[in-house]
C-alpha cells in the first residue's frame, strides 16, 4: 500500500495539470491528419501533394479534447438536471 499512497499526489498533479491545458487550449491537434486537415501524397517524383479533406476533423486539422468533452458533457448533464 505505501506505493498506492506516494503515488497519489502525483496522479492527482497530473491529473490537474491536463484540467487546465482543457481548459487553456480545448482543440488539439487531429491525430489521424497531424493538423494539416488533409492527407499529404507522395508522387512517383517525389513531390508532395495534397490529398483528400480528413474525415475525422473535416479539414480543420484541430480537434476538441476529450478531458474538455467530458467537462461539456457534465455541465451539459447538470445544466439540464437543474431547470
Amino acid at each position: 500500500m505505501p506505493s498506492l499512497l506516494s503515488a497519489m499526489p502525483i496522479l492527482i498533479v497530473a491529473t490537474l495539470c491536463y484540467g487546465l491545458m482543457c481548459a487553456a487550449s480545448p482543440y488539439g491537434a487531429c491525430r489521424k491528419c497531424k493538423g494539416w486537415g488533409h492527407k499529404i501524397h507522395q508522387t512517383r517524383t517525389g513531390r508532395l501533394k495534397r490529398g483528400r479533406q480528413c474525415r475525422r476533423c473535416y479539414g480543420y486539422g484541430r480537434r476538441l479534447r476529450i478531458g474538455r468533452r467530458l467537462y461539456n458533457s457534465a455541465t451539459r448533464l447538470h445544466h439540464d438536471g437543474t431547470r
